[in-house]
């Protein structure tokens, strides 16, 4: 009879432990309130889940984590945890490698906080990849001889990039250009040597979805030659300057006043600027007997041609009076 009770008495025990276990999971799950704002924010297929972190008062790290559903999980009715989105202290995770088919996608999130455990939100409505925003594609032109190297950076996964390459001035006979994002250099080769060639992009996904179109970047095409030819002159340029700088380091060092005349020696004026020269015509012996001397006497002054004038009236005189006797 003994042993009856103490059975009936401990599978009453067993009874309540497992209400207060029950009790306590209910506590724990309604305790914490859920995660509001859940929303997808999707750019250049890059899925980054989002929510309003919650204000509960928490004692240690209040944490998050979030789960999806793909189509076979949908039609399973099973939850996948998310790769980077389990205990994470920030209200947003990437879901990027979760979320990788063109299918729709459900998704929810919950905080954590200790032992205790919030509801799961979900995001509405679901969402689907092929959601995702394209921004303009990062794009880069380099002349290498006479092709065009047309680089992007940072492409959106599974898109396609769509590049047109025209001569300037001749945009109407531009060359559409077709490239996936794994590749990430687009090589157009054969182009025209000095001519000039403008380059612009876009992104595509899945022949619906556009980005806007990069600025026209346009490069001259320099030519095979070019590749070596610059880089060849620029090296002579600065062999040639470090040859002079080097010179003139060299003579400021070494070349005293004394030791320097013979490298800087004077020059006397030429005779052409001298004031006080001399002409000497030479001339030969016999061009020298067709000459003769000429003395030029000072001019007379006034009391002196007076004289002379009279001298000259007293002898035409003379000569009149001789005349009249003969």
């Amino acid at each position: 009879m003994r042993l009856r009770q103490d059975g009936s008495l401990l599978a009453m025990k067993r009874r309540v432990m497992m209400m207060m276990m029950i009790l306590l999971d209910f506590a724990n799950s309604v305790a914490l309130p859920a995660p509001i704002g859940v929303s997808m924010r999707s750019v250049d297929m890059t899925h980054v889940l989002r929510w309003r972190p919650l204000q509960a008062a928490c004692d240690t790290a209040l944490l998050y984590s979030a789960q999806f559903q793909g189509e076979f999980e949908q039609d399973s009715n099973t939850w996948l945890d998310a790769l980077e989105c389990q205990l994470v202290p920030d209200a947003h995770c990437n879901v990027t490698e979760d979320v990788n088919s063109d299918s729709d996608y459900n998704l929810r999130v919950r905080a954590q906080c200790g032992s205790l455990l919030s509801a799961w939100t979900e995001l509405s409505p679901a969402f689907n990849r092929r959601d995702t925003v394209l921004t303009v594609p990062k794009m880069s032109v380099t002349v290498v001889g006479d092709a065009l190297h047309v680089t992007f950076a940072e492409l959106p996964r599974t898109s396609i990039v769509s590049v047109t390459v025209w001569k300037r001035g001749a945009e109407l006979q531009a060359v559409p250009y077709s490239m996936p994002a794994e590749q990430a250099v687009l090589h157009v080769a054969a182009l025209q040597e000095g001519a000039e060639y403008c380059v612009r992009a876009q992104t595509v996904l899945n022949a619906r979805l556009y980005s806007r179109s990069t600025d026209a970047e346009c490069v001259s095409i320099t030519g095979p030659d070019a590749a070596w030819k610059q880089p060849t002159a620029v090296t002579l340029t600065v062999v040639v300057m470090a040859m002079l700088l080097l010179a003139v380091f060299w003579s400021v060092l070494n070349c005293r006043p004394g030791a320097c005349q013979d490298f800087f020696h004077k020059e006397p004026p030429p005779r052409s600027l001298d004031t006080d020269w001399d002409i000497e015509v030479q001339v030969s012996p016999e061009e020298a007997e067709l000459y003769e001397p000429i003395h030029v006497s000072p001019a007379p002054n006034a009391d002196e041609l007076r004289m002379q004038k009279a001298d000259e009236s007293e002898l035409k005189l003379t000569v009149d009076l001789v005349d009249m006797i003969s």
